[in-house]
């Protein structure tokens, strides 16, 4: 039994309907009918669903996975044979098959080797109703052999000559495919003069000193195992013979320049193939490439023709440019003579090349499964083709026929299999195989003898509901073997139907071509065989088609006004219509303007935009019907307008002389005002594309009345006309007629092309889509074209609608790609586009930064260093690299959980960084991470590092307590920023006399543990000078100063009051007097001295009492030298009455005293004296000796005179 496949239509009355039976067709085969009411009691011989491709080629680097699956009533087993014997999978430990399934599975990884298991394999699915056997599935591993080490001559050419330089890969198993670049893996530049053979030699025509370079690399890919192997470099040298010097031309004889050809300009000559002529042969259905390579100066043009025809237009493509004519598809039509013709301007020759298209077998009629019933006759047909002729052989259930067992119902006559009174046992797979010298086809089709009574698989009861006098079609799928023969009835009683209205489809189906009122009812499909009948009924239900009784009618109405059309519509009782309203094919505007009421729409206070065609659409669940009118908006009745003085609009505007490409534009100008019109100023419309906007066309003088208008292609002109006087323009004219222009490709390409990935799979191609205007013709579409930058992939192109983006799925991550965007219309395509390149998607990157370690540079500051990670594993823009850092430095004062990490990025391919302001004596971890466009990847181990101690701060504060007559207390706080572990403190204090000159310096050394120490025997009533600091292993830390008084002794005090009692006699105070007096006058003399240059006594006294700790070293003797006031421009400190180094900068004002009393605190009396006040501030520690650390006041100078 066959399967009908298209549903062909018979008259009952035709006779008997042919004994088929009903089946579906799944994947290649013909099966029992996927019904769950079947699959429980009918049988099925095996059907191969899935196989291994023929010639399996397997990388060894994994397991190998040899698949075969089949299916069958019962289900199959499963067995295999090894280069034509058993293989019995239970004896090898590394071979399973699949639950379920035949695929084998051979598990590589653990131990063995590929190459144990290359061989020709082939899979066998039995049941008890017959066998299936897979292809001879051929399974080798691949490989990517090394280059043959070799030595290689530099080349040294003169300008002009040929070269070929060879490649000669390994040959690998698949086929490596070839690329020549340099030592920086970047392709080298190919053109008409310079170009890669299909054999992977790289052909020059001539050279060019700028072909000179030492670093041409063939390289051969292996896809399979994804490796790359590189030839050694081949060195050329250029010279240009003219520019030698006698030098070099002397000792550069002809035998030592590569090629023997001259460097003269000369016609051309073939580098490949050799001779006038040549032989290829090519199988059907693959790509036929012939290469004509030629050299010579000029470098030579390429061009193709068939000598006995003429080349396929849709399958012909040229590459490289024009070397290489390829044709797909190829077919034994493509056999012929192909000539390729190289020119240039000093000649011409040709090669032949004679092209024989053979064919591995093809199918003409592949066997197709068969059920038949027992008793049936029937066929299994195996037709094919090829060049030569297949041969035919036939198998039964995996045996060659001839030596199957015995069936009396078959008969072998070449490629057909007569059977003749089937029995169940006659059931079997047979397997066609055909075969030449260039392949083989093998076919399983299996021979299933039921016996089944009918079976009706469409449900009961259906209930079908037509149109009056539109077809209806009943459904009455079955299934039986023999065949049912199949019988409609109407109603209960009654025969068969057999009247010519009624049409019986093989598939069971009853068409009834216009069904009417009285074809309502219900109907009986009845199947049957010898074995039994079965039955069913459907209902058929003829409606009443829905009618618009009352249609729109077109209408004409003032701007303002109100307008009503009706739609009336009548239909089936037991069907319910809904009607819409429609405006020009689209949704009403969203107004409230518009309203709905019943059978009528409304719309109030018209407008010009109203204007248009209204369609009313009624629709059921049957049918719908629609009709339309036409609204035309008109102005209301023009009352008179005043006289304005610009022109009156144009009117009557005619085209004539309608060409492609331009039309003539004429009009009637209107009133000018009394104002003569200067110019007419002519717009165009594109109705097409942008309806209601106009554009400016062109401009006239105001004594013309026609244009000679150019036109664009695939636009619907309409034009209006301005007039322009001095005083203004006139309002537009009504628009011409309109004109539609021809259609033709367009002229140019969409810009902005770009090329980025929004995931790590996918490329998203944008680009700015041309607009309407610009598309030239009807069909705007984009070629969009695709390959990888650094492949050898042809582009893959698709085609898609007037759209702005298309997303190339499934790419590998971060992958540099050509890309092109191409218009066409209906027409043709837009000039050839240009060449952008875009990256495929990122993704977060891979691979942690590797080594990374830390060097300590000082207690401040560390230097970190890593290894940059792969740029493969980047997988995007290389952004930089990110250091993470933190201290876990008093984590017990804030939350653990929330520890603050700083982070420095160090921009691009930087493998170190400093990490500046660390703290001392801390500990601190870090991570590196590295940074693409996509994230961060992820960070690397953890580093651990200890900044080492640093000089403490200077302690928080120093007080004076308890003073008495010998002894003073010293109390203080620690530093706030130890820096390390304390050791002790150092206190240097020394006395200052009433002259303000400092006294020895005493040092001591405190215990670190201390806050307080009280020094005693001092002398009494003296002012001390104290120098504060503390001290960890790694130096002392900044100082505090301080200075304190002892207690004054009694004895001093009374003679104090004599002197008072002195002082109150008169010619003391004349005298006192006179000395102020002549004090007065000598500090005028100072500041004169002063200006002009010299020392003055102040100054003087300042150099006597400068710091003793920071004199310079006289260089003779060690002592100290004179203090220069350049260096030190430091703010006065703490406890300290004017700066250590005596200076007065010249910014604070070289001849003010404002500086010895510390700024504001500083003021003259108005004697001229200076009141000084001391004030406590940190300063520099002193070094030991007799000087005075500040400047002495003119109150104390005036004491010390006296």
């Amino acid at each position: 039994m066959q399967l009908k496949i298209m549903p062909k239509k018979k008259r009952l009355s035709a006779g008997r309907v042919p004994l088929i039976l009903f089946l579906c067709q799944m994947i290649s085969a013909l099966d029992v009918p996927l019904d769950s009411k079947l699959l429980d009691d009918l049988v099925q011989p095996p059907t191969i669903t899935q196989q291994s491709p023929k010639d399996y080629i397997i990388d060894p680097r994994e397991n190998i996975v040899i698949q075969c699956e089949a299916k069958g009533k019962p289900p199959p087993s499963f067995s295999w044979t090894r280069n034509g014997t058993h293989f019995d999978i239970d004896k090898d430990p590394l071979v399973t098959m699949k639950a379920g399934s035949g695929t084998l599975i051979i598990n590589i990884m653990s131990e063995g080797k590929a190459e144990t298991y290359e061989g020709v394999y082939q899979c066998t699915a039995r049941n008890e109703r017959g066998a299936a056997i897979s292809n001879n599935i051929v399974v080798r591993p691949s490989r990517s052999p090394l280059w043959t080490k070799e030595k290689l001559e530099p080349l040294t050419l003169r300008s002009g000559q040929s070269l070929v330089l060879p490649c000669r890969p390994p040959i690998g198993l698949p086929p490596a495919i070839i690329f020549w670049m340099d030592n920086s893996f970047q392709r080298l530049p190919q053109s008409e003069r310079v170009s890669q053979g299909l054999n992977g030699d790289l052909y020059f025509s001539n050279v060019l000193p700028e072909d000179s370079r030492e670093d041409y690399i063939c390289y051969a890919r292996f896809n399979h195992t994804q490796t790359i192997q590189q030839k050694q470099p081949i060195s050329v040298k250029v010279i240009l013979v003219d520019e030698l010097n006698d030098t070099i031309a002397a000792n550069l004889s002809d035998t030592e320049v590569y090629g023997a050809k001259s460097s003269r300009e000369r016609p051309p000559t073939f580098l490949t193939p050799e001779g006038n002529a040549s032989n290829k042969e090519e199988l059907r259905g693959n790509v036929l490439s012939l290469e004509c390579i030629a050299e010579g100066l000029p470098t030579p043009v390429i061009y193709w023709i068939k000598e006995d025809g003429t080349l396929p237009i849709n399958r012909t493509f040229y590459r490289n440019f024009q070397k290489t004519l390829q044709i797909i598809q190829v077919s034994e039509a493509d056999s012929g003579k192909y000539q390729c013709i190289a020119k240039n301007a000093l000649g011409v020759i040709h090669h032949t090349i004679s092209v024989t298209v053979k064919a591995a077998p093809y199918w003409i009629m592949a066997p197709q499964n068969l059920v038949l019933s027992p008793g049936e006759n029937g066929s299994l047909i195996c037709r094919a083709n090829g060049n030569p002729k297949p041969r035919i052989s036939w198998l039964s259930n995996g045996v060659p026929i001839e030596i199957a067992p015995d069936d009396p119902s078959r008969k072998i006559n070449g490629d057909t299999i007569i059977f003749s009174s089937v029995q169940e046992r006659s059931s079997a797979v047979y397997q066609c195989n055909a075969s030449n010298e260039y392949g083989y086809l093998l076919g399983n089709a299996f021979v299933n003898v039921l016996a089944e009574p009918p079976r009706i698989l469409t449900s009961a009861n259906t209930l079908y509901q037509v149109i009056a006098n539109r077809p209806a079609l009943l459904d009455c799928a079955f299934f039986g073997s023999p065949m049912p023969i199949i019988e409609w009835f109407k109603g209960t009683k009654g025969s068969a139907l057999r009247e010519d209205p009624y049409v019986l489809h093989e598939n069971g189906t009853l068409e009834i071509p216009v069904a009417q009122k009285d074809s309502t009812g219900t109907y009986t499909c009845v199947a049957r065989n010898k074995l039994g009948m079965a039955k069913n009924e459907v209902h058929l239900e003829i409606k009443d088609p829905t009618r618009i009784v009352k249609q729109p009618e077109y209408a004409v109405v003032q701007r303002g006004s109100t307008v009503s059309f009706e739609c009336k519509v009548k239909h089936d009782h037991t069907l319910i219509p809904t009607v819409t309203w429609l405006k020009d094919n689209g949704e009403l505007p969203s107004d409230g303007r518009f309203t709905i009421d019943k059978d009528h729409l409304v719309v109030a206070d018209v407008s010009d935009n109203d204007g248009g065609t209204y369609t009313c659409v009624a629709n059921t669940t049957l049918d719908n019907v629609s009709a339309s009118a036409v609204l035309s908006v008109v102005a209301p009745t023009p009352t008179p307008a005043p006289i304005y003085d610009v022109p009156n609009p144009p009117f009557d505007l005619e085209l004539t002389d309608q060409l492609d490409k331009s039309v003539q534009l004429s009009w009637t100008p209107g009133d000018d005002n009394n104002s003569p019109i200067t110019k007419f100023v002519i717009e165009y419309e594109d109705a097409m594309h942008e309806a209601g906007l106009w554009h400016h066309q062109t401009e006239v003088p105001g004594t013309q009345t026609t244009a000679q208008l150019k036109l664009s292609p695939y636009v619907n002109y309409s034009f209006r006309v301005m007039a322009e006087n001095s005083l203004g323009r006139s309002l537009p004219s009504e628009a011409s007629e309109q004109y539609l222009t021809k259609a033709a490709e367009p002229d140019k390409n969409p810009m902005t092309v770009e090329g980025l990935g929004s995931e790590p799979d996918n490329l998203v191609i944008t680009w700015q889509p041309l607009n309407g205007f610009e598309s030239n013709g009807p069909g705007l579409q984009y070629k969009v074209s695709w390959r990888q930058k650094d492949g050898d992939d042809e582009w893959t192109s698709v085609v898609v609608a007037n759209v702005s983006k298309y997303i190339v799925s499934g790419t590998p991550t971060f992958v540099p790609y050509l890309i092109k965007v191409q218009a066409l219309n209906d027409v043709g395509f837009a000039p050839e586009p240009a060449v952008v390149m875009g990256h495929s998607g990122e993704d977060l990157p891979m691979v942690a930064p590797g080594n990374v370690h830390v060097t300590v540079v000082n207690s401040t500051l560390a230097e970190v260093h890593w290894d940059p990670v792969p740029l493969k594993s980047v997988r995007g823009h290389l952004q930089g690299y990110r250091i993470y850092y933190w201290t876990d430095q008093n984590s017990s004062k804030r939350n653990r959980r929330h520890i603050e990490k700083k982070i420095l990025t160090f921009q691009g391919s930087k493998t170190h960084g400093m990490l500046p302001g660390l703290e001392p004596f801390s500990h601190y971890t870090l991570n590196v991470r590295v940074v693409n466009g996509k994230g961060e990847g992820p960070a690397s181990p953890d580093r651990v590092f200890h900044t080492p101690e640093g000089v403490p701060s200077a302690p928080s504060s120093l007080k004076i307590v308890n003073p008495t007559l010998d002894s003073l207390t010293l109390e203080w706080d620690p530093p706030s920023h130890p820096n390390g572990i304390l050791t002790e403190y150092t206190l240097k204090y020394q006395p200052i006399n009433s002259t303000h000159e400092l006294g020895p310096l005493v040092d001591l050394k405190i215990p670190a543990n201390k806050t307080r120490w009280t020094l005693k025997n001092l002398n009494f009533s003296t002012r001390y000078k104290f120098y504060f600091y503390a001290q960890t292993s790694a130096g002392s830390g900044s100082q505090i100063t301080e200075e304190a008084v002892t207690t004054v002794d009694e004895g001093k005090m009374a003679m104090a009051s004599r002197q008072v009692d002195i002082a109150t006699q008169g010619w003391f105070i004349g005298l006192m007097c006179a000395v102020a007096l002549l004090i007065l006058i000598l500090l005028i003399v100072c500041f004169i001295r002063r200006n002009k240059g010299g020392k003055y006594p102040v100054k003087e006294k300042e150099d006597a009492h400068a710091d003793p700790e920071i004199q310079p070293m006289k260089e003779d003797d060690g002592t100290f030298g004179e203090y220069s006031d350049a260096e030190d421009h430091k703010p006065l400190k703490k406890g300290s009455r004017t700066p250590s180094d005596r200076t007065v900068k010249k910014e604070d004002s070289d001849d003010s005293l404002v500086d010895y009393g510390e700024g504001v605190n500083g003021q003259f009396n108005e004697d001229g004296s200076f009141i000084g006040q001391y004030s406590g501030k940190k300063e520099k520690e002193p070094a030991e000796g007799n000087e005075s650390s500040e400047a002495p006041s003119p109150v104390n100078a005036m004491n010390s005179f006296v």
